[in-house]
């Protein structure tokens, strides 16, 4: 089971009153995805309310009681974006007389109104949040599933009082884009601030309050350096899934989609992209492998995508002067142009990281094992997709297997954000991301603060 925060309050809080404020970037599949809950109760008086992912209906989010016809707020908008940091208020005030003004739902700022299933709850009704049952951020009560994939982060609960979006964010006035700020207000005797500071005590409570909550199952990779004032890449979720020629019809990923387990494929050459590409400027990222058969990693141009199915990005149609650089098959590195050239010690094995430097001003690739570098390459493409890019579009990418039906390949993206475990820690020039070998002079960690100043 995913990682989770449960607690239990010695006595109920307001339970007619409240306001949950938090930071969320989901990356979960097709299964419903639970941000936080509470109560236990599950017959026609609720007694639970619980707000999640809705993972088969596009991730629509939706907020309910154990009996849908109590109350019920489900959006009519999917949030479809996996790399983005959606900011939630959700306020509820059933002492209310106007129906409408019982719960409020804020999604970056703005009011939700549109809905796709909605019943207000009665009048002075108490459902199962600040109750003294039990409370979880990332599952869900009562049944103890549909755990939360993703990352959760600046969470507050205020009891006793229903908020707005604007006491907990704000809008940048140079980007337009909302960011959060400091709350200023008070908490009320059940209230909470979760800023997850602390990697061993990722449950304190930092309002004053001392409402701490208790870590369950917290393992490798449980606090993560991606934040929504600064955001780096994951797994492409519309990747490696997708049927077909040499697609990966069974990627699965996980650890905030940092992971991937490329196993148990019908087809060959499962691959991976990253959710941010790349036009100029110099990068730098990790790729560490847990498992694998011929493991590859590389870089995919914009080209090749727009010319292939997605799921089928490598084999056949790859060949044709799609693919960039491309290291880590034996001793083996092909480049661009589907040649390869042989480099002693070149092949990754299980355990091994390979490291990446994209030059994309000069049109460099150098590739390092274990912090040694092994080969520059100076083929990469240089001609645009005239269709959408004025210059080449670079993502980063691990491509599972490198030949084989049913070969299988798990690892690990690290953009300076890593859920796996290194044994030192190096930043870039700026001081951001966090890798296990030194970021080669001049290049970056890929993250929204560097992408806004080289990107």
């Amino acid at each position: 089971m995913a990682t989770y925060l449960s607690k239990t309050f010695s006595s109920a809080g307001n339970q007619k009153t409240w306001t949950w404020s938090g930071w969320v970037k989901s990356t979960g599949g097709s299964s419903d995805s639970t941000i936080f809950s509470g109560g236990t109760g599950l017959g026609a008086s609720g007694n639970r309310l619980v707000f999640q992912f809705l993972g088969g209906e596009a991730e629509k989010v939706m907020a309910s009681s154990g009996n849908t016809s109590e109350f019920a707020f489900k959006t009519s908008a999917s949030l479809r974006d996996k790399s983005a940091w959606y900011h939630f208020v959700l306020a509820m005030d059933t002492t209310q007389a106007t129906d409408s003004n019982r719960f409020k739902m804020y999604i970056n700022g703005s009011q939700v109104t549109n809905t796709a299933q909605l019943t207000y709850p009665a009048q002075d009704l108490q459902l199962g949040i600040n109750n003294n049952q039990a409370q979880y951020i990332g599952l869900r009560t009562s049944s103890n599933d549909t755990a939360f994939n993703g990352y959760i982060a600046n969470v507050h609960f205020i009891d006793g009082s229903a908020k707005v979006a604007t006491d907990f964010g704000q809008t940048d006035s140079t980007t337009g884009i909302w960011k959060p700020k400091v709350y200023t207000g008070s908490y009320g005797t059940n209230g909470y601030k979760l800023e997850f500071k602390n990697s061993g005590a990722l449950g304190t409570d930092t309002s004053g309050n001392s409402n701490t909550w208790t870590v369950n199952n917290a393992g490798t990779g449980a606090q993560v350096t991606d934040t929504p004032s600064n955001n780096f890449p994951i797994w492409s979720l519309a990747d490696g899934r997708a049927s077909g020629n040499n697609g990966g019809s069974n990627c699965t990923y996980t650890l905030g989609a940092t992971k991937t387990n490329n196993g148990n494929n019908s087809f060959e050459y499962p691959m991976n992209r990253a959710t941010v590409g790349l036009q100029k400027g110099k990068w730098y990222w990790e790729v560490k492998y847990e498992a694998d058969l011929t493991p590859l990693s590389g870089i995919i141009g914009q080209a090749a995508i727009n010319n292939v199915n997605q799921g089928s990005w490598i084999g056949g149609e790859w060949v044709n002067d799609k693919w960039c650089s491309v290291a880590g098959v034996n001793d083996n590195v092909y480049l661009y142009d589907n040649t390869s050239t042989s480099v002693t010690g070149a092949g990754c094995d299980a355990g091994d990281i390979a490291g990446w430097a994209l030059d994309c001003d000069n049109y460099t690739l150098k590739y390092y094992k274990n912090g040694t570098l092994m080969h520059t390459d100076t083929t990469l493409n240089t001609a645009p997709d005239a269709t959408n890019y004025a210059i080449p579009l670079y993502y980063p990418v691990v491509v599972g297997t490198y030949s084989g039906a049913n070969n299988w390949s798990q690892a690990w993206i690290n953009f300076g954000n890593p859920a796996f475990s290194i044994s030192s820690s190096n930043s870039d020039a700026n001081g951001l991301g966090s890798f296990e070998y030194a970021v080669p002079s001049g290049y970056y960690a890929i993250c929204t603060k560097n992408l806004e100043a080289y990107g």
